[in-house]
């Protein structure tokens, strides 16, 4: 019973999320290219667009009912030279440059490095991602340390915050 419903559920919670976030801001996905030579001519590393996607917290919602594990997220901005005292700012920048450099607007919102979360692994009893089945309940761990709660409530929150996002936020 509990194989039975899951897929139906996962699938009719994502099928009613996105009637529920029609019209809401979206945002876009990239992948990234590496670094590499064409006729022997140095080309950088950019980030092509790949879609967009409802964020919701750690997932990514699709219009076309695909389910994604949120990755890092950047701002598209010009390449500068900036002396970081981190090598993970200098990585952040690298990535910001890349989105530029791959056709998306100054200061605009990409997702790099997400991943699909397989639904159907989900209803199997397996988890995916921030996903997994509980008792026959969809649920998400939305921290690596914290426990699991009910992704209907879950998806209730974040749809609530998208379309009336907090003051300042």
């Amino acid at each position: 019973m509990t194989d039975a419903a899951g897929p139906r559920d996962v699938h009719a919670l994502m099928a009613d999320a996105i009637g529920r976030l029609s019209g809401a801001p979206r945002e876009r996905l990239g992948a990234l290219e590496p670094e590499r030579r064409i006729l022997g001519i140095p080309r950088a590393a950019r980030i092509r667009p790949a879609g967009d996607a409802w964020h919701l917290g750690v997932l990514l919602l699709t219009p076309d009912m695909a389910l994604l594990e949120t990755g890092e997220i950047v701002r598209a901005r010009t390449e500068a030279r900036r002396g970081y005292t981190a090598e993970s700012q200098r990585q952040r920048a690298a990535l910001a440059a890349a989105a530029r450099r791959g056709g998306f607007a100054e200061g605009e919102t990409v997702h790099v490095g997400w991943s699909v979360i397989d639904v159907d692994a989900v209803a199997r009893g397996e988890a995916s991602g921030p996903l997994a089945l509980r008792d026959g309940v969809p649920m998400v761990r939305w921290s690596h340390s914290t426990g699991f709660v009910p992704l209907a409530g879950y998806l209730d929150e974040r749809i609530e915050l998208l379309r009336h996002p907090l003051p300042g936020a």
